[in-house]
């Protein structure tokens, strides 16, 4: 089963190892035809503390490391060569 990928927004780096990605998703009211913006935070393990704040990142689903982590930071081989 393919893992899901959001992207968003580091909002904080205040804990070790972790950070809170804030994702923004679209979707059009069924009814009224107008888009929506909704925000979810997620907690996300990085491992080397190497996001900052204000960072766009793209986080992994990954298995339960904590109560409320589920998520890791996804690194792209691809881009880093």
């Amino acid at each position: 089963m393919p893992k899901r990928i959001l992207e968003g927004t580091v909002v904080s780096t205040k804990m070790d190892k972790t950070i809170v990605v804030e994702v923004e998703r679209k979707f059009m009211h069924p009814l009224y035809k107008k888009f929506l913006r909704t925000t979810k935070k997620y907690h996300a393990h990085d491992e080397n503390n190497s996001a900052k704040l204000g960072d766009t990142v793209k986080i992994r689903e990954t298995k339960p490391i904590s109560k409320t982590k589920t998520w890791e930071l996804f690194t792209d081989n691809k881009e880093e060569k």
